[in-house]
């Protein structure tokens, strides 16, 4: 069973903004999202309701995943240093 992805419209305007270069890791870390939702080394953001955050090097995807309708929806994409303002 594979998941949807979908973006916020926000998150959809940071990961164009990425250098080329983080792009390409970033886009295949979310692609894979779809096929194992919380991988072994996604964490869970404490303080919030099933937020999860993945790493790709500097930059880290905050997604929530909904199991009743099987999406992934990614919600912040970023450096580390200005995603979890």
């Amino acid at each position: 069973m594979s998941y949807t992805i979908t973006f916020k419209k926000s998150a959809s305007k940071q990961l164009r903004k990425l250098p080329k270069a983080v792009l390409a890791n970033v886009a295949s870390a979310v692609d894979d999202l779809a096929n194992e939702p919380r991988p072994d080394s996604c964490k869970k953001l404490k303080g919030t309701d099933d937020v999860y955050r993945i790493r790709v090097g500097d930059y880290r995807v905050l997604y929530t995943v909904d199991d009743s309708i099987i999406t992934v929806e990614v919600i912040k994409v970023g450096n580390r240093k200005d995603v979890y303002d």
